[in-house]
Formats: C-alpha cells, structure tokens, sequence
C-alpha cells in the first residue's frame, strides 16, 4: 500500500459468499472488468479468502474478499467454511452468490441468517441469469457473470448499501485549530520501515493538514532541541508508544502528550474499553497468562515492542511471573477465557468492524483488554496525561 492509496483499513470491506461454482469469483471478476479471481468448474478452486484492494465505481476504494465455498466437505472443507464465516468479522457489505439454476440451498440461508444476525448490509446475487427466468427482489438481483447482464446495476446496489455520509470520528484533527503546532516524535531504528512512516503516522499527518494546523517530525532523540527551536508551545505532542517513557521525561509537563496508539483507540471507537483493561494490570498473578495480539504480520527485529518489550515491561511491573501468548493478523481467539489480559496493538491495519469484533469478544466474555499505547502509559505513570489532551 503506497502513499497515495486508500489504507486497506479505510476502505470498505465487500465479502463474496455462497456455494462452490455459484459464480463467486466469476461475478467478482464481471464487477471489477478484471481477472482478480481465478475461475474453474473444479469445485473448491478457491481454499483460502482472497481479498484484493482495488476501486469499485460507483463506490470508490474497496476490498473485495472472495470465500472459500459453503458447502465444501470432509474435515479440511469444514475448516474453509469456518474460514468463509469468520471473514464476515470484518465484512461491512455481503454479497451472497447463488447459481438462479440451482436456487437457494440450506448453506445459502445459513449465511444468510448470520448476516442478518450481524446487522451487515447485503444483497443477493442470482448468477447465471442467462441459464433461468428471473425477477429481482428488493434485497436480490439477478445477473449474468458471463454476459455482463446486470452487473452494472448490481453494483450500484452494492454502493447504495454503504454507510452514508462521512466517518464522523477524526484521528485528532477535531481538537485542532487552523495553524496549530503538532509534534510527532519518530523513532528511526532497526524495526522502522525503510524509507517509509508506519501507517498511524502517515494517517495522523494527514488528518493535522486536513485541520489547517502544521506538523512537525522529529527524532526522538533530537526532541528537546526541536522544541526548544520552535519558539512557540506546540499544541499538541504525539509520540510513538515505545519511547513513551523517554519522551514523557523531555516533554515538560504543561505541554499536552499522547501516543499514536492511543489516538487510534479513540480513532476505532474502543478508548474507554482500553482504559479499563490496562488497570487490570493491576490484578495479575503469578503463573497469570497474556496475550499480546497485533493486527498486522511484519517481521519481527530485535527489540520487537509486542513480543520482547511489552512482555518485559509487564514483567518488571508487577513483579509477577507470567506468561506470555502471541497472535499476528487475521488471527484472533474466540476463547479468550484462558487470558487474564489482552494487549492489542493499535489496530491500524484492521477495519473498524473487525476491531470493534475483537473488543465485543472480550466484552461479552468478561476479559481485560488494552492496547499498546494504553498500557506502556499505564505501566509509566503518564496514563492521565497521555489521556487529558483527549479530555478524559
């Protein structure tokens, strides 16, 4: 993903369901006008979800995830429809495809029912029009993947089935005022990307710009003689999660502080949950278990912040002997029951429907769940004031 392109997480997620040979992946490739699913009349040709960012006019940036088949068989096709269902965790549109020659089976009213029991928008697709009669309903339509019947019309359909209006939530451009000074503190070490900024860094520059007020990067270890070249307070510090306890030290204490983890709690709508979650900190045991869970898979350096250093500072904090459990990714357990904690990263690469899934998880199980930012904070003394400029 450059510069220029939407985030996969800003975009709108459109899963693709239904049974093996309905036409799935057929109806993508007639929608996107290009072969980004590959098309067999061997049954099971598509094993794993396959997403793919790409532009859907009239809708805009998309991701489009094809699924495994419903009814695929024997122990490994449970395991992709299991996969199929668990991609509706971050689906903001589905889209059901049924062969209109076969009509709608058992496996396409299961979805069916699943979806309607998330609230998640959708619509019906009756594939191979060209093969039956036809009349569309108000939540169907029928096409033809092979001769283009209706396609355009289907994704209208699909684009008036979007949220509408604008996402209300800012990163922090809603504290901002046109010509405001906002630091971002940028750590450049062996774990940064090169020639790169992380993804909460670049969105949160663009959010201050589209506030009218000015960002200035700095090093951290270049941070005190930035600041004391600015000649004005800035309004605002923004630091990442890691050197928190460092840059706390530099910044003084009448100049506002945060993280760019914690902005993206409140930028996923989970900061309240979080806070909470990092004082169970407080309640841990010996022979406890955590799990530090990131939303994206990356490779991991020495020093690595979820898997060496967080485990570390929890560790020299509560004095407790613990362990430790990691996940990457799409990987997340719907048992979280063996977990005294969960420490997410900020959820950058995730949508906000598949953030706000993982957070109902542990909600509805009873289980303490922070993030990154929140608990370095916690664990540093500096939750308040990291918390303050927020207004909280």
């Amino acid at each position: 993903m450059g510069l220029n392109n939407t985030p996969l997480s800003e975009r709108i997620h459109i899963g693709i369901f239904g049974r093996r040979n309905a036409g799935k992946s057929s109806v993508i490739n007639a929608m996107t006008g290009q072969n980004l699913a590959i098309v067999s009349d061997v049954a099971g040709t598509t094993t794993d979800p396959v997403q793919k960012a790409m532009e859907l006019l009239p809708l805009g940036p998309v991701v489009m995830i094809d699924t495994p088949g419903l009814d695929d068989v024997g122990e490994l096709g449970k395991m992709r429809v299991e996969k199929a269902y668990q991609v509706l965790q971050k689906t903001d549109i589905a889209v059901i495809v049924i062969d209109a020659s076969v009509g709608e089976t058992a496996e396409d009213a299961a979805i069916l029912a699943e979806i309607q029991k998330r609230s998640i928008p959708y619509i019906i697709v009756k594939n191979k029009a060209d093969l039956t009669q036809k009349q569309d309903g108000e939540n169907e339509i029928f096409v033809s993947a092979k001769t283009g019947e209706n396609i355009s019309v289907l994704k209208e359909r699909i684009a008036a089935l979007a949220p509408k209006g604008e996402k209300e939530r800012r990163i922090i451009g809603d504290l901002l005022e046109p010509n405001d000074f906002v630091m971002l503190v940028v750590p450049i070490d062996s774990a940064a990307p090169k020639g790169r900024l992380i993804l909460p860094q670049q969105q949160t520059i663009r959010d201050i710009l589209e506030a009218g007020a000015v960002s200035i990067v700095t090093r951290d270890f270049e941070l005190a003689e930035t600041l004391a070249a600015l000649g004005k307070c800035p309004k605002l510090v923004i630091t990442d999660s890691q050197i928190f306890g460092k840059v706390s030290k530099i910044v003084p204490e009448d100049i506002p502080l945060t993280s760019f983890s914690i902005l993206m709690a409140r930028y996923k709508g989970n900061l309240e949950q979080n806070v909470k979650g990092a004082r169970a900190l407080e309640q841990l045991k010996n022979g406890d278990t955590v799990l530090i869970s990131e939303g994206c898979t990356h490779h991991r350096q020495c020093e690595d912040i979820g898997t060496v250093k967080l485990p570390r500072w929890i560790r020299e904090y509560t004095g407790k002997e613990l362990q430790f459990q990691f996940t990457s990714g799409g990987t997340f357990p719907a048992d979280l029951s063996p977990y005294a904690l969960i420490v997410h990263c900020g959820g950058c690469m995730l949508n906000e429907k598949e953030m706000q899934h993982r957070l109902s998880i542990a909600k509805e199980q009873g289980a303490k769940m922070t993030n990154y930012g929140i608990c370095i904070a916690y664990i540093h003394g500096i939750l308040e004031r990291s918390l303050a400029p927020l207004g909280l």
